[in-house]
């Protein structure tokens, strides 16, 4: 059996399809996504869904402790994502100028935006308590496994 990570990433995008197969409401989608993504891989303390909404970020369906609810856009890593509509990858939070500690256990950090025809839609956001814990492997996983969710959820948006 096959444990590397792009393997891992790759059954992880199997499993999102399958799971949002037949499903088309994006909130939905984002529940089961961030539970698969929050059970599957290890070494995580949060993941979730964080929804464009007026300007800013709104916490969207996520697994974890409770997170924070609004983030401005150019703030913290989410917002310096979406902002940026780039995947940012955070070796330790700590040394990312801005960041917001919704959990102070959180060392590392990875989102990725949610970009369909050209608009923001939101960001994945996963944390973990390890430093270090992502890297350019879990970016092209999680950039797979966004564009399986974003295949999978009909509406253009989060709103409808």
């Amino acid at each position: 059996m096959d444990n590397s990570k792009q393997a891992i990433y790759e059954k992880l995008a199997q499993d999102a399809a399958a799971l949002t197969g037949g499903e088309t409401d994006v909130l939905a989608n984002a529940a089961n996504v961030s539970s698969l993504v929050y059970h599957s891989l290890p070494g995580l303390n949060w993941a979730g869904f964080y929804i464009h909404k007026g300007g800013e970020l709104v916490l969207g369906p996520f697994q974890g402790k409770p997170a924070c609810t609004r983030i401005p856009l150019g703030k913290g890593v989410c917002g310096a994502s979406a902002k940026g509509r780039k995947p940012i990858v955070v070796q330790d939070v700590h040394e990312f100028p801005g960041h917001i500690a919704c959990d102070g256990a959180s060392r590392s950090e990875i989102v990725v935006p949610l970009i369909r025809d050209g608009r923001l839609l939101g960001v994945l956001d996963l944390d973990s308590p390890e430093l270090g814990r992502f890297d350019a492997e879990d970016q092209a996983g999680l950039e797979k496994l966004v564009e399986v969710f974003l295949e999978r959820s009909a509406s253009p948006d989060f709103a409808a």
